[in-house]
């Protein structure tokens, strides 16, 4: 039986930059040619990061593409490399070479080009069609073809068609967001596809933040009966070296009539120059299977990443929070903390008239446990002039509302003048819950760079709360701040439930409306209180303008506002 000897290089690279993404290419290749591998495969549009977006409709960055993967298939030697690129002739494609001894030895243009949720790679790439024709590459004596992310989704795709041609291996090339639950299908659809088609399923999925998007990682092998080999670790790069056992599968094939061949075979690219070099191995891997997080800790991580990755990549070191003493700060602070390190987290505790001292005392607690600085800058002087300066005009009447929204203007200022004079990015702490249904104020609470909890409901929050101080072992986030009524504090004894359901009935019928897409008549007939739902589902509609003006954030769900979710401002429908 033929075993072949695989790198999984789960890189995080960064998009547009070419000449970084191709210095991590080269020591993930290095290191995989030092460990005997046959072949190492590289995530989707690794040359340039994904998703590249607009990058891609300009024609020079294009060509500095091709030239990064010419420098990069000069440095191979015997062991072939799969990369993925942006490839050009009459059109540009989504793109995958194989690379051996210096060169450029085949190409693969991805088919099956997704139109969905946060992709839309029809606005860029045309998909490989008859013209481009399908291939094998003998590879450490294995066939072997080439696929890229939505190309094994369908079972009658391109991995199919290869595998019914002769493929014993197939290398698919990823670059698959995060989303809660997403873990789990991945695996089933992998391991259907692998045991389908009898032939052995290599998965290399891209790590790290983008923007909203946040990659997970999680690499996969299986062999042609479907049984799991490796699986790559979570939220971090790896470089995952995996030995492929690869027998004879034609008596298989033969015997179950989902896989005989009934395809013309396909052309083979004899990739001769890479030695068979099993027999020279002194050992054996060990099949390296990562265990998979928990529901918290798997959400925790990709916020701590996407966070990370975007103050990062972005250029910023340090981060400024409102630290109010409520649930939401608490845990923007402790995925601050693990994103940067404490030293580059500073907190500022901004108390009104309103504030209680439980709220202050909770919010020092907090940076005490953390190790973060917390100033404080009393916003009292501020909300005063502002009082004083509207008196005329506001004569004979109770602005009420205005006075809240006022105060959070107030501590959006501040915070963006420390972000200003410090070079610290501001950090907003709104939920997916307060953000839905436009509990936030526009230009105050809502100002800021990055906003990691934007795709998180409340109760989710106070999941993450608790997570942070079991994980600890002791009170992270104090307790009182757990168990408290959440609360703006922008006026006397105020509490959420006094303008907004209790979470634990809004965030259900959220789920519903905006992840589900379900309008209110469908919710009301699932059994939610009917004038209930047409409450929040308006609340949802009318908040439309401001969340267009609110900071891009980590995107955790099957559906995020931002560009997951893309409704008219104005709409007269109501459902």
């Amino acid at each position: 039986m033929t075993v072949l000897r695989v790198a999984l290089a789960q890189l995080n690279p960064m998009v547009g930059a070419l000449d970084a993404n191709l210095a991590r290419l080269i020591d993930a290749y290095d290191e995989a040619e030092a460990a005997g591998c046959d072949i190492i495969a590289f995530p989707e549009l690794s040359t340039v990061g994904y998703p590249p977006e607009d990058l891609v409709l300009k024609p020079g960055f294009v060509e500095d593409n091709l030239e990064v993967l010419d420098r990069f298939a000069a440095r191979t030697r015997g062991c072939a490399a799969v990369v993925g690129f942006v490839d050009q002739d009459r059109d540009i494609y989504n793109a995958a070479a194989v690379c051996v001894n210096g060169e450029v030895v085949g190409k693969y243009h991805k088919r099956l080009l997704p139109n969905n949720t946060v992709f839309d790679e029809q606005r860029y790439f045309t998909a490989g069609h008859d013209s481009d024709p399908l291939e094998l590459y003998v590879i450490g004596g294995v066939k072997v073809g080439i696929s890229i992310c939505e190309d094994i989704w369908s079972p009658f795709g391109p991995v199919a068609e290869q595998a019914a041609a002769g493929a014993e291996v197939n290398i698919n090339l990823n670059g698959s967001p995060f989303a809660t639950g997403k873990g789990a299908v991945r695996e089933r659809l992998l391991a259907t596809r692998a045991a389908d088609s009898h032939c052995a399923i290599v998965y290399v999925n891209q790590v790290g933040g983008q923007d909203e998007l946040v990659f997970d990682g999680g690499s996969l092998v299986y062999d042609h009966e479907g049984t799991l080999l490796a699986r790559g670790v979570q939220f971090a790069e790896q470089l995952l070296i995996v030995d492929v056992p690869v027998p004879p599968v034609y008596r298989k094939r033969l015997l179950d009539p989902r896989g005989r061949v009934t395809e013309a075979m396909l052309p083979v690219v004899e990739v001769s120059a890479v030695p068979v070099r099993h027999e020279e191995r002194v050992e054996e891997l060990a099949s390296p299977i990562s265990e998979p997080f928990d529901a918290d800790r798997e959400l925790y991580d990709a916020l701590v990443l996407g966070t990370r990755d975007y103050c990062v990549k972005n250029g910023f070191s340090d981060v400024v929070i409102g630290l109010s003493g409520g649930i939401d700060s608490s845990i923007i602070a402790a995925i601050a903390v693990d994103a940067l390190g404490a030293e580059h987290v500073h907190g500022v505790s901004m108390p009104s008239r309103y504030s209680s001292d439980h709220s202050r005392s909770d919010a020092q607690l907090l940076a005490d446990s953390l190790d973060i600085e917390c100033r404080t800058i009393s916003i009292e002087p501020a909300f005063t002039a502002y009082i004083e300066m509207l008196a005329d005009s506001f004569d004979g009447r109770e602005p009420g509302l205005t006075y809240e929204n006022i105060q959070s203007r107030c501590r959006g200022q501040l915070l963006m003048a420390l972000s200003n004079e410090f070079g610290w990015m501001v950090l907003t702490t709104g939920n997916k819950s307060e953000v839905a249904v436009g509990y936030f104020t526009i230009y105050g609470d809502s100002v800021g760079g990055y906003a990691a909890i934007k795709d998180v409901l409340k109760t989710r929050v106070y999941d993450l709360c608790r997570y942070v101080n079991r994980r600890e072992g002791r009170e992270i986030v104090p307790e009182s701040v757990i168990t408290k009524a959440p609360s703006a504090e922008l006026r006397p004894d105020q509490r959420d439930d006094d303008s907004l359901p209790p979470y634990e009935v809004l965030d259900p019928i959220l789920e519903l409306y905006v992840e589900d897409d379900r309008t209110a008549g469908e919710i009301v007939e699932l059994g939610h209180d009917a004038e209930m739902v047409r409450r929040v589902t308006r609340l949802v509609d009318i908040a439309e303008y401001k969340r267009r003006q609110c900071p891009p954030g980590v995107r955790v769900s099957r559906k995020a506002f931002g560009k997951d979710r893309r409704m008219p401002i104005t709409s007269g429908y109501r459902g």
